[in-house]
């Protein structure tokens, strides 16, 4: 049998598609504006749509006048730069829990999770593994089902308030909730439907600041990009 043909081809040739145009760096939490399908670090974009609303890569409007609607995390590619670019996820895990730590804050659930599968990974192939094993099978297993249990109480939470706006619809009995940063718009919506015994929560919609959010926001990013400084 002819072996496969194969080509190496360095890092620096397909920088271009791996680096965000904003900042220069390789790509860290990708996000991509759904209008044009250009991608950049999610900090780099959100800062620069706080005065704009074009793209900055091909200057199409994304929105005129809630772009950070029109924008969504684009995993894929996050994990295609990791794989490409030695060492980043880790030097980024660094960076992250060094922040927390210098702010005296506890570490998000999720970075004690992406920290925890990077050294897994690192580790086996440093020691040439190729395929687990049964026992580090079983622990994965056991730890997942722990994990799974834990209903994101060890995620950075949130806690918000839902006042009701509308005179069609009762308020909440509790209108103050705590939950994972993690959770989205369209989970509140879920909730607040079940809640209130209606039919559907397509019938909903939650407001901030009297904008209309996107129902795949997570309430970190709400947070991030409408309570900064407040």
């Amino acid at each position: 049998i002819p072996k496969m043909m194969t080509r190496k081809i360095k890092l620096w040739d397909i920088n271009v598609h791996i680096t965000c145009h904003l900042c220069n760096g390789y790509l860290i939490d990708a996000t991509t504006v759904t209008e044009c399908l250009h991608t950049f670090c999610r900090s780099c974009l959100v800062k620069y749509l706080e005065e704009n609303n074009t793209c900055p890569t091909c200057r199409i409007v994304i929105h005129q006048s809630h772009p950070l609607q029109y924008i969504g995390h684009d995993r894929t590619m996050q994990d295609i730069v990791y794989k490409l670019v030695p060492g980043l996820q880790e030097a980024e895990m660094k960076k992250q829990r060094e922040f927390y730590h210098k702010l005296g804050m506890e570490i998000p659930g999720d970075i004690k999770g992406e920290a925890w599968s990077a050294k897994q990974h690192l580790d086996s192939h440093r020691n040439g593994e190729t395929k687990p094993d049964e026992n580090s099978y079983k622990e994965t297993s056991e730890e997942k089902q722990e994990e799974d249990n834990d209903y994101h109480r060890s995620d950075e939470q949130v806690s918000i308030c839902l006042e009701c706006n509308s005179s069609k619809l009762r308020g909440l009995k509790r209108k103050w909730i705590r939950c994972s940063a993690q959770a989205t718009v369209l989970h509140l919506k879920k909730f607040i439907a079940k809640k209130l015994n209606l039919s559907s929560f397509n019938e909903l919609d939650i407001l901030c600041n009297e904008e209309i959010l996107g129902k795949d926001h997570t309430l970190k990013f709400v947070v991030v990009t409408r309570w900064r400084f407040k």
